[in-house]
């Protein structure tokens, strides 16, 4: 009897955790679906079209803010290191330029946004 009543109040407790856990989760999917919506739909575009999400490019060029300074200045050094002729990879030299083509068009979206506002 007693191990009856253990295993039911188990199954309880791991039940309200997994009830817990599932409605955090979707919180977090719908916070995660806003946020992309807020992003826009030129942002979404961008990614497409490039085959890089803003992401994956930021992390390629080493960037954390979108800076057009910090841009230039990291794709110029990644550029140059990744040169074919000083040894390095003609593959990553072209994932800097992608990822450089990408924070540009970011860069350009974010210009016209902050236009259309002020």
């Amino acid at each position: 009897k007693y191990l009856a009543q253990i295993i039911v109040m188990g199954v309880q407790v791991v039940g309200r955790a997994f009830a817990r856990a599932l409605r955090q989760e979707f919180a977090a999917s719908r916070a995660a679906a806003d946020a992309r919506g807020r992003a826009g739909h030129r942002s979404a575009a961008a990614s497409n079209l490039s085959g890089l999400s803003l992401q994956e490019a930021q992390q390629i060029l080493n960037v954390s803010k979108l800076s057009p300074e910090e841009v230039q200045k990291n794709y110029e050094h990644l550029f140059k290191v990744n040169d074919k002729s000083v040894g390095g990879s003609f593959y990553l030299q072209s994932k800097v330029v992608r990822a450089k083509e990408r924070l540009d068009e970011e860069l350009k979206i974010q210009a016209q946004e902050d236009r259309e506002k002020g």
